[in-house]
């Protein structure tokens, strides 16, 4: 069952590996963009949660949430390296006996950094441009401080939670044909992760950086930016490679008849 789907999987983490190994410039820009995408999605979900926040409606949650699902769905219709979808991606194929783990490793490692320059580009010049400032500044600042300040053991669960749908949302986005049954997918899995709170390292990057940029209160720091980031990263790749990788492997594995 899921059989072609999974392989589908499998060669997509091959195309990733060759491009690692023949272009490593050209990957690590791919995960730059990645980054900057998924720091678009930041962007575009608080400023249009900002005018809601300043009505005091309650519909700004929802509009923060839906609006982010923008930011997958310019990764996966695209093109690009994300750390967290690759948690699903390349594991597949390590469970799958395709490619070898150290080579995991090794493209995770080389995908995270290149997310994290490339949310970092992008929240410099998001507060330079002047559009970080008054209540969509703000709402980063409420933001980082809230991740920086959470229990590591509800940011790891968070983290998980929130990577498992995302690797759905990866999933979906190779074994259905339709773009428009695509895109759908995309839009719920973030939805649901961004509805009930759930913790996403490539995202926090730029929220983080935005939000110490725009803090006030001298309690978001380099060390608080850190820590949010393992206890997500950790939680994110549990929840891809075990949640979502290892079921699926297991489900499309080819038994003797």
């Amino acid at each position: 069952m899921y059989q072609d789907a999974f392989e589908a999987v499998c060669n997509a983490a091959k195309a990733k590996t060759n491009l690692f190994k023949k272009n490593p410039l050209g990957y690590f820009v791919s995960a730059m963009v990645a980054g900057m995408f998924i720091a678009f999605g930041a962007f575009i979900s608080n400023a249009a949660a900002a005018p809601f926040a300043d009505a005091q409606d309650p519909m700004q949650k929802f509009m923060n949430s839906m609006t982010f699902s923008a930011a997958l769905s310019m990764v996966l219709m695209a093109g690009a390296d994300l750390f967290t979808g690759n948690n699903f991606i390349l594991s597949s194929a390590a469970f799958a006996k395709k490619m070898k783990w150290s080579d995991v490793v090794k493209i995770w490692v080389v995908c995270y950094l290149g997310n994290l320059v490339g949310s970092l580009i992008a929240a410099f010049i998001f507060q330079a441009s002047g559009a970080a400032s008054g209540t969509v500044g703000q709402l980063f600042a409420a933001a980082a401080e809230k991740k920086m300040t959470a229990q590591a053991i509800n940011l790891v669960l968070k983290g998980l939670l929130c990577n498992t749908l995302v690797c759905i949302a990866v999933w979906c986005s190779i074994k259905l044909k339709s773009e428009a049954g695509k895109l759908i997918m995309i839009m719920w899995c973030i939805l649901t992760f961004m509805l009930c709170g759930f913790e996403h390292s490539i995202a926090n990057m730029t929220t983080m950086a935005v939000g110490m940029m725009n803090s006030t209160s001298g309690t978001l720091t380099i060390g608080g930016y850190i820590y949010n980031l393992v206890c997500v990263t950790i939680g994110n790749m549990i929840g891809g490679v075990v949640f979502v990788a290892l079921p699926y492997y297991l489900i499309s594995k080819k038994t003797e008849a």
